[in-house]
């Protein structure tokens, strides 16, 4: 796997200060994305075990406290990216369980097949869809760029996730 940008110290992708790391490769092309310079699989860093490393500690430090982890990119849920991604997530879990999960993806839950299901499963948050720019709403919309794109929150993790976030109505349980 390959990523574009690591962010150590975030207020943007997500709920409160995290790490957010955006990984390259996107299939969906979607037009209008702000983030076209993550589409190419072939641009970017190799994503190491120093790298993980590197997320692990910041999430795990305590000058600097970190909500959680957020994952974008480039398309985090594409084959080429949810194995490593999933080894990160399940690292996130064991070290540092209090952190909070996020993941922006373009397919839908309902495409999400074995790996990519595992992810889902082990993130506290997956917004998904395709951005559509004639659904863009910057002034009522959270943490997504297209009404289309639907929050969902894990079930398993919906307690940790309230405490503390004013969470819209419009979120889908799974």
């Amino acid at each position: 796997m390959k990523y574009f940008k690591y962010i150590p110290i975030d207020i943007v992708n997500g709920p409160g200060t995290r790490c957010t790391l955006f990984v390259t490769g996107c299939p969906h092309h979607c037009p209008h994305c702000y983030n076209q310079a993550t589409w190419s699989f072939t641009g970017g860093y190799e994503f190491t075990e120093e790298q993980a490393d590197r997320i692990i500690s910041d999430l795990t430090d305590r000058r600097i406290r970190r909500r959680g982890l957020s994952l974008s990119g480039g398309e985090p849920m594409h084959p080429v990216n949810a194995p490593a991604l999933l080894q990160l997530v399940r690292r996130v879990r064991a070290e540092s369980p209090e952190s909070d999960i996020w993941i922006w993806t373009g397919y839908y839950m309902n495409e999400l097949e074995g790996v990519q299901q595992e992810l889902a499963m082990l993130a506290d948050v997956v917004i998904d869809g395709r951005f559509e720019i004639e659904k863009k709403d910057v002034r009522n919309l959270w943490w997504r760029g297209s009404s289309n794109q639907t929050i969902n929150v894990n079930k398993k993790y919906l307690k940790k996730l309230v405490s503390g976030l004013d969470i819209p109505d419009e979120i889908r349980v799974y």
